[in-house]
């Protein structure tokens, strides 16, 4: 399971706040008015727009926001323009930091984004120092509470995808990033609940963390997530499941 969704899943144990949603809302608004921008305002058409309506309404964001970040993107209201971009470094431990962002002002971001590395005991390297040891995949995380997990299992795999493990209270089923479409279609038409799905960052190997290395890394990898300037984080840590309820309940 990628480090990002560990993290993910640390928060939802920690809770959310009223502004952790609104930072969550924030990036998400983003990503919408971004996959409208290239691809269109049509969900139906457009997989990286669907996928960022259906992670905006696993976090209740009101259908509202949703439809007035489209229109921003495709130019019907008007709205700021944003850039991708991506910057790459090193974490306590050595653990290899991959950072996506959309932003309007790229030297405010990077600014930003090396005063966390230096604040927090990391590292921001050039492009490509950390990229080789990711792959991209697609990740969809249903609920396992209530679940048929033979039926999900078999429709998953039937649909293209290569694996599906437990992890917590959700199942991961990971996809290539040509077969996440489908797979996420195959499921919802068999009537699972999907949670969320996305384009990850997938390390081709990791760095195991104990106990103290993991509280000094997660200091800069929450500083990291919890910035507007800051999409998602992706890095290659492993922990154990003790480290990781630790961690949890701090």
């Amino acid at each position: 399971m990628s480090g990002h969704s560990k993290w993910s899943t640390i928060k939802r144990k920690k809770g959310k706040t009223d502004a952790a949603r609104g930072k969550i809302f924030t990036k998400l608004i983003k990503e919408i008015t971004v996959a409208a921008r290239d691809g269109g305002g049509d969900p139906d058409s457009n997989p990286r727009l669907r996928t960022a309506i259906l992670s905006s309404k696993a976090q209740n964001m009101p259908q509202d926001n949703i439809k007035r970040a489209i229109q921003k993107g495709t130019g019907e209201i008007p709205g700021v323009v944003y850039d991708e971009i991506t910057y790459e470094g090193y974490g306590p431990a050595g653990v290899a930091v991959f950072i996506e962002c959309l932003t309007d002002n790229k030297q405010r971001t990077v600014a930003i984004v090396r005063h966390i590395f230096s604040k927090y005991g990391g590292n921001l390297g050039e492009n490509g120092c950390v990229g080789w040891m990711f792959e991209r995949k697609g990740q969809i995380l249903i609920r396992a509470e209530g679940l048929d997990e033979d039926k999900a299992m078999e429709t998953a795999l039937e649909a293209g995808a290569e694996d599906m493990e437990p992890h917590d209270d959700m199942f991961v089923i990971t996809t290539s990033i040509s077969e996440l479409e489908s797979v996420r279609s195959s499921l919802e038409s068999g009537g699972i609940k999907i949670e969320s799905a996305e384009m990850i960052m997938n390390p081709t190997n990791t760095v195991a963390l104990d106990e103290s290395q993991a509280g000094k890394f997660f200091k800069l990898y929450e500083a990291l997530d919890e910035s507007d300037e800051v999409q998602k984080v992706w890095a290659n840590f492993e922990m154990s499941d003790d480290v990781m309820a630790k961690l949890s309940a701090e």
